[in-house]
């Protein structure tokens, strides 16, 4: 809605501008233009128009570098009105309000010119070319791993290298704060094991958060910022490389055949928890999966540093999987739901709910 109202403002005050064209080439009578307009400065005023009608068209259509036509109308526009201030001052809000939108679309088309050049960087092919999960693979895995795999359908599908995958949910800051609705998406690897998630928070009608999480080469990024261009959070460092890990161990659960991977190590502490530890890089990371008895994972735990304004703390990580959510995509079924909890001294804090929308396998 408030696109479609900006979009409009926009193309309302192209048109505005349309009179001072029409006035100088006396195409009809404007009596609210009041000052003498001599031709060439008319086709100014058509130029500034052309420019703002074809950058609404341009965000309307959903591209991210519409400010990059709207910049130079914006310029014009406001040089024009300065030089007839008497009959077009007022147009100078109309500039103020449009300006702030090519501010939040640059960056907007900043933070998505950087997300794709680091995706272009992530995304390199497979080496390994195509192998096939056999039953014998799965030897020496606790038994309740192997349950899951074969019921995950991994045996005779190809091995997974790469992953895309769609998000929906909804995640919220503090323990009693607003539930924010989020889009995402995320690419995987798995032979040199990494993610970018890349998402879009609602924060407010009009306001959103841009969010990038990235775990490669064993190293961990966070940022977060505000309207794509304000940076709230740049996090980087030791505690986020655990972290990052972590939430790569975790989210293998949509990936079965990584738990395959040298990298990852399975160790039965009950019938039905498995401690499962992840070295890479010179980093190790642990969690807890817990399966029912059918072998479809229920939960996963680990520690993990929680970061309290500058400081961090080592709490419990849990996420909850929604028992009746598994669905198959291209034949591998995983769990599509599930809620991601700090279990703090304060109380539990959970933060942020999830669903895969959608994913696709080695198609990268």
């Amino acid at each position: 809605m408030i696109k479609a109202v900006f979009a409009s403002v926009i193309i309302i005050h192209g048109f505005i501008h349309l009179m001072g064209f029409v006035k100088a080439f006396q195409l009809a009578e404007i009596d609210q233009l009041t000052q003498t307009i001599h031709k060439p400065i008319g086709l100014l005023w058509l130029i500034s128009a052309l420019l703002f009608i074809t950058a609404a068209a341009v965000f309307l259509l959903k591209k991210d570098w519409w400010w990059i036509i709207a910049a130079p109308a914006l310029v014009l526009s406001q040089v024009l009105i300065i030089m007839y201030w008497q009959d077009a001052k007022y147009g100078t809000i109309i500039n103020v309000i449009i300006l702030v939108g090519i501010v939040i679309g640059y960056g907007t088309w900043s933070f998505n010119t950087m997300s794709k050049n680091e995706l272009q960087t992530f995304l390199t092919p497979a080496t390994s070319g195509e192998k096939v999960v056999t039953k014998e693979m799965l030897n020496g895995l606790p038994p309740i791993v192997q349950k899951w795999l074969e019921r995950s359908n991994v045996i005779g599908k190809e091995v997974i290298y790469s992953v895309h995958l769609k998000q929906i949910g909804e995640m919220r800051t503090t323990l009693d704060g607003k539930w924010m609705p989020v889009k995402a998406e995320q690419w995987f690897k798995t032979e040199k094991p990494g993610f970018i998630w890349i998402a879009d928070v609602k924060a407010a009608p009009g306001i959103h958060l841009a969010g990038r999480d990235k775990y490669e080469n064993g190293e961990g990024h966070m940022l977060i910022k505000l309207l794509s261009l304000i940076t709230v959070a740049d996090a980087k460092g030791k505690e986020i490389d655990q972290g990052t890990m972590l939430r790569y161990l975790a989210e293998i659960v949509w990936f079965p055949s990584t738990a395959l991977n040298d990298y990852i190590q399975w160790k039965q502490i009950a019938p039905t928890t498995i401690k499962a530890t992840m070295t890479y890089n010179g980093i190790t990371a642990s969690g807890l999966f817990k399966f029912d008895t059918n072998g479809d994972v229920v939960s996963f735990e680990a520690k993990r540093y929680y970061d309290r304004k500058g400081r961090t703390t080592l709490e419990d990580w849990f996420i909850q999987i929604e028992p009746n959510s598994y669905k198959e995509f291209e034949g591998i079924r995983i769990p599509t739901r599930s809620a991601v909890t700090w279990k703090l001294k304060e109380g539990n804090f959970t933060w942020y709910k999830l669903e895969i929308a959608n994913i696709h396998y080695n198609r990268i």
